[in-house]
């Protein structure tokens, strides 16, 4: 029987890709309806674009289709969701526009050199940690259940944020908004979620400069 031979329009028919495909259309659409139409922005659309994050990871294990490109759609398609969102926020709350941009840096800068760093040093996955990684960071990479549940939440925090600006009417009893209460409860899971990206930036420059100095040792050699 002969053995079956893989193209790269096989890798992008690929089911966890094609789920990928479909977050990025739900995340388009959602910059078009995000301005006039909150409600229906953040409970389908952009909330679509986010759980089925959570899918094409599992598809990619349960199927045996994990790929490089899959991996990478993945993280672009999260950095671009995550930055369009807060982008937006600097429009509703243009006075907290240098925290908006330190975010967005922040969250750039340290998947970047994180990704980058895991590359050159031969991983096979950006979630695969050394024995030698900070323990937050492992935690945060290797536990399925808190990094989905720390992305999940970190995401809440923004899209709270954004709902909250539309006054929603208080609950009774707790006397505050839902998207307020929502605040409330993801905000420790979000600063969480930046404390790990500068742990994040700050392992992927040392492994960097090892590897440069490494570099320079066997040259000198």
């Amino acid at each position: 029987m002969a053995q079956k031979v893989y193209t790269p329009s096989h890798i992008f028919r690929f089911i966890p890709n094609i789920i990928g495909y479909v977050r990025v259309v739900t995340l388009i659409a959602s910059l078009f309806t995000m301005q006039n139409h909150p409600k229906f922005t953040m409970w389908v659309l952009y909330s679509t674009s986010c759980l089925l994050d959570a899918f094409d990871g599992y598809a990619a294990r349960k199927l045996d289709q994990s790929t490089t490109f899959g991996a990478v759609l993945d993280m672009v398609t999260d950095r671009c969701s995550t930055c369009s969102l807060i982008v937006f926020l600097t429009r509703l709350y243009p006075n907290w526009f240098i925290l908006w941009q330190m975010l967005i840096s922040l969250d750039l800068a340290s998947h970047y050199l994180h990704m980058y760093a895991s590359i050159t040093s031969g991983s096979k996955s950006h979630k695969s940690m050394k024995k030698d990684t900070n323990v937050l960071l492992k935690l945060y990479y290797e536990n399925r259940i808190v990094l989905f549940l720390v992305c999940a939440l970190n995401e809440l925090f923004y899209m709270a944020l954004y709902l909250d600006y539309y006054n929603f009417r208080a609950l009774p009893l707790i006397g505050i908004s839902f998207p307020r209460f929502l605040i409330y409860v993801s905000a420790p899971v979000w600063f969480f979620k930046q404390v790990t990206n500068v742990i994040q930036l700050m392992q992927a420059c040392t492994t960097l400069a090892q590897q440069d100095a490494q570099t320079y040792n066997l040259k000198n050699s």
